[in-house]
C-alpha cells in the first residue's frame, strides 16, 4: 500500500519562457485593443478602448489561439494555493500582472467597477460610526 509521501507528483512539463512571453502579448493585446464605433456620418472608425484581462480568456481562449497546452482553471487555482508546486511563482506573477493591468484600466478610464469589486478586492468606501448608545434620554422643557 502507498502512502502519501511514496506518490510522485506529476507536472505537465511546460515551455515557461513561451508562457511567459503569451502573458506580455496578452496584456499589450488588451492594452492596445480598439473597437468600431459609428460616427454622427455613419462613418466607422477604430476607437482605442482597452480590455480588462482576465484569467479566464487567457486559459480558455488565448492560450488555444496561440497553440499552447495549459493547466484550466480550477487547475491554475489549485497551483496558487500550492507554495510548492513548480510553477506557483509563474502563476503568481501573471495573477500580479493581470491585476496591475486591470487596476489601471479600472482607476484611468473609469470603468469596470463591478470587476475592480469582484476580482480585483476593491471596494467603496464607506464611513461608520459606532456609538455604542444603550439608552437615549430625551427631556421635555416647559
Amino acid at each position: 500500500m502507498e502512502t502519501r509521501e511514496h506518490v510522485t507528483r506529476k507536472f505537465k512539463e511546460i515551455d515557461v519562457e513561451r508562457y511567459m512571453q503569451l502573458v506580455d502579448q496578452y496584456c499589450d493585446y488588451c492594452m492596445n485593443s480598439t473597437k468600431e464605433v459609428a460616427t454622427g456620418s455613419g462613418k466607422i472608425v477604430q476607437v482605442r478602448e482597452r480590455h480588462l484581462p482576465t484569467t479566464n480568456f487567457f486559459l480558455y481562449h488565448w492560450l488555444r489561439m496561440n497553440h499552447f497546452d495549459f493547466y484550466k482553471k480550477m487547475n491554475v487555482w489549485n497551483i496558487k494555493q500550492d507554495p510548492t508546486h513548480p510553477y506557483h511563482a509563474m502563476i503568481m506573477e501573471t495573477d500580479e500582472k493581470f491585476k496591475a493591468l486591470a487596476t489601471d484600466i479600472v482607476a484611468n478610464e473609469g470603468k469596470g467597477i463591478f470587476y475592480a469589486k469582484n476580482a480585483l478586492g476593491m471596494t467603496d468606501k464607506a464611513q461608520t460610526e459606532n456609538t455604542n448608545i444603550d439608552t437615549i434620554t430625551i427631556k421635555y422643557e416647559s
